[in-house]
């Protein structure tokens, strides 16, 4: 499959500096030492550090690139929270958000917090320093299976939701416990077996949740969770 990118031409002379923030110690030295070794003038650099010194580590020493995985040693979504971050103080830092599997949504919400571009550990490590090489250049790094995804962002585009005075005031008791969980980074299926309740009462209660709270996504929910 072809990537929209790939079309760009590629200035492989130039060196770029880049931080990889990853979930573990282990995880991010593979990317560094892959890129490197690859001798695509790289200067890389691998994180692996709850979200908060994550964000303190890329605004000391701004990298030109920044992939960051949505799962951080703090949680399963925190990336995006150091997504949200380097949108506001760090805006000429191109990130790419490094997600497990393209799942839709995250997708969607990858592109809505900023990330330059989205790359799932799915697609061949090949098509990483093109990726980041893209980026770098001003591009958009997107496959052509998202391109739908692009179109529903500028459908429902609005920035995220981090902030509502007094909103989880008027969560319920089980409605505050589902959110708890889903900011664990569970998703529906173990928050039902923790509950002993059905997977559809979850989402029920997801759906009341974020109408309260005026969200749309997992994503904005534990922005919104940790702002509190």
């Amino acid at each position: 499959m072809a990537d929209v990118a790939d079309r760009t031409v590629l200035n492989a002379s130039e060196r770029i500096r880049v931080v990889v923030a990853e979930s573990s110690i282990l995880s991010g030295q593979l990317i560094e030492s892959a890129l490197q070794r690859r001798r695509e003038n790289f200067e890389v650099h691998a994180l692996a550090c709850d979200s908060s010194e994550a964000v303190r580590e890329l605004e000391r020493n701004p990298p030109q690139v920044a992939i960051i995985s949505a799962k951080l040693p703090d949680g399963s979504l925190r990336g995006f929270r150091v997504l949200q971050r380097m949108r506001h103080s760090q805006p000429k830092t191109a990130v790419i958000m490094l997600l497990e599997t393209p799942e839709r949504d995250l997708v969607v919400d990858s592109f809505r917090g900023g990330a330059r571009g989205v790359f799932s550990r799915t697609r061949p490590f090949n098509t990483l320093p093109k990726c980041i090489r893209a980026v770098h250049q001003g591009q958009i790094w997107v496959s052509n299976d998202q391109i739908e995804l692009l179109l529903e962002i500028l459908m429902r585009i609005r920035p995220l939701q981090t902030v509502k005075p007094r909103g989880m005031a008027s969560l319920t008791q089980r409605e505050e416990e589902v959110v708890r969980l889903v900011t664990e980074g569970m998703r529906n299926a173990e928050i039902s077996q923790k509950l002993d309740v059905t997977e559809h009462t979850v989402r029920n209660y997801l759906c009341r949740v974020f109408e309260k709270l005026g969200l749309s996504s997992r994503v904005e929910l534990v922005l919104y969770a940790l702002s509190q």
